[in-house]
């Protein structure tokens, strides 16, 4: 086998070698002189110091300067990955990592992938490395962050900003500095992360946004987004009480995944008092604006809380009237009180995706649901009349209904009957049962969906 490893031409070898791991490529090159020539065909360097690694940094960065060292005559580098723990009183590493970098891009680096292992140490990056022409992709992760006055990044079409050290001033240079920019990927969950990036976005070409905020103390930030050309959105994290969205005429498909910050706040309302009443005390989060911002979307997915959170933080709702695909998601901890009034504000909606039936029940679901309180009954008792003319489901459009994880409890028939029998204008449901139900549960829990009576003579009931 290893004869016939060698005797395959100079050009193969090269990319068996970008494939294995830089440390044990470096290590096959001291081994024999041939493989030692071909480290020049390399173009993909991946260099991983492991946590476990015994007096942390100093032989990895040794290591790393030997590799170089044996590149020098290799013509292109077309990846660099980099990982590692940054070292206390070893002030020249950061002019070490530059060196690497800069090698790197004078060799037509294309992607950069740099995570440094938060130590409270930092890895700043020089002005000189990013003026790169050939820059395409890159990730900031960890303790790097930079100290630039000017960034100007020409080709870069994708950021990832992984909980870094990067402050406000910096990233907005950053920004700017990317006048082709498409994919910007924001994650704030540590402690040591600066909650600025994912606060404020601005640019005129960027086309995909994800953006995850997990760090409490962001409850009175101002959010702003400003993106004439994005056409995906997904945000998730705590809700705030200032959202600037504009300028998302362009936005096609958002995903939202909002939390409050103090959850605790459901459990101090868990009476029914608490959604007649509407928004409880103790909550100044407002997403009326994030909500308008993407009222032009034509596809929208919705977390449970996010769900709940349209009821309870915004003041009013507007017309989804380009949306096609509603996408939801539920559980026992967080009712369906927005869904009345938000199918009512989808007047071309399509197709309705529902993943878990069971939700938690409140006297504010309405009539999207069959599942009211008794209590909530008795206060107010409603004609089968005044339901069948005011019901949300029957001036509802829907042609596609898709449920999953479907589980087939009473609740969850009693809302499958619900559905089938307001939707008048249904002609597919699509379900999936739980996973965890065996065959003869399936075909039970088929034949009961499958007995159901349905308002539209068109409806064809699948099983996925």
């Amino acid at each position: 086998m290893v004869d016939l490893i060698s005797n395959l031409p100079d050009e193969i070898l090269g990319k068996i070698l970008s494939l294995v791991p830089t440390k044990v490529a470096a290590s096959t090159s001291v081994l024999s002189k041939r493989w030692r020539n071909l480290l020049g065909l390399i173009d993909s360097l991946c260099f991983d110091e492991s946590e476990e690694a015994t007096s942390g940094s100093h032989r990895f960065f040794d290591f790393v300067d030997k590799t170089f060292a044996l590149l020098s005559e290799s013509p292109i580098i077309k990846k660099l990955s980099l990982s590692h723990i940054p070292t206390s009183g070893r002030d020249d590493d950061n002019s070490r990592v530059s060196r690497w970098i800069w090698t790197a891009l004078e060799r037509g680096l294309s992607e950069l992938h740099l995570h440094a292992t938060p130590r409270c140490h930092g890895v700043y990056l020089s002005r000189e490395l990013f003026t790169s022409n050939t820059l395409v992709k890159l990730t900031l992760s960890g303790e790097y962050a930079l100290e630039v006055d000017r960034v100007f990044l020409p080709a870069l079409k994708s950021i990832s900003l992984l909980s870094t050290w990067l402050d406000g001033p910096n990233y907005g240079r950053l920004l700017d500095g990317c006048p082709v920019l498409e994919d910007l990927l924001i994650t704030e969950t540590h402690r040591w992360a600066l909650p600025c990036c994912a606060s404020f976005v601005e640019s005129a070409s960027l086309r995909r946004l994800v953006i995850t905020v997990k760090l409490s103390d962001t409850e009175d930030t101002t959010v702003f987004l400003k993106a004439p050309s994005l056409v995906f959105l997904d945000y998730s994290g705590y809700v705030t009480s200032v959202y600037d969205f504009v300028d998302l005429d362009m936005l096609v498909e958002a995903k939202l995944n909002l939390m409050l910050w103090d959850s605790s706040v459901y459990d101090e309302h868990h009476d029914d008092d608490y959604y007649d009443d509407g928004r409880p005390e103790g909550i100044s989060a407002d997403i009326t604006r994030l909500v308008a911002g993407i009222s032009n979307i034509t596809t929208l997915h919705l977390s449970p809380e996010s769900l709940e959170l349209f009821h309870l933080c915004c003041e009013s709702m507007p017309v989804f009237n380009n949306l096609l695909t509603l996408s939801i998601e539920s559980d026992k901890a967080h009712g369906w009180q927005a869904m009345p009034l938000l199918l009512e504000s989808c007047p071309n909606l399509h197709t309705l995706v529902i993943k878990g039936l069971v939700h938690r029940v409140t006297n504010r679901c309405g009539d999207a649901c069959p599942c009211s309180p008794e209590e909530h009954k008795n206060k107010k008792r409603r004609t089968v009349k005044d339901e069948e003319e005011s019901c949300c489901l029957s001036t509802c459009h829907v042609k596609v209904l898709e449920i999953s994880e479907y589980g087939g409890s009473f609740q969850e028939l009693k809302q499958m009957r619900h559905f089938l029998g307001k939707l008048e204008c249904l002609q597919t449901v699509k379900v999936c049962v739980d996973a965890d139900e065996n065959n003869n549960n399936r075909e039970v829990l088929q034949a009961n969906l499958l007995s159901l009576p349905r308002l539209s003579s068109k409806c064809n009931i699948m099983f996925i």
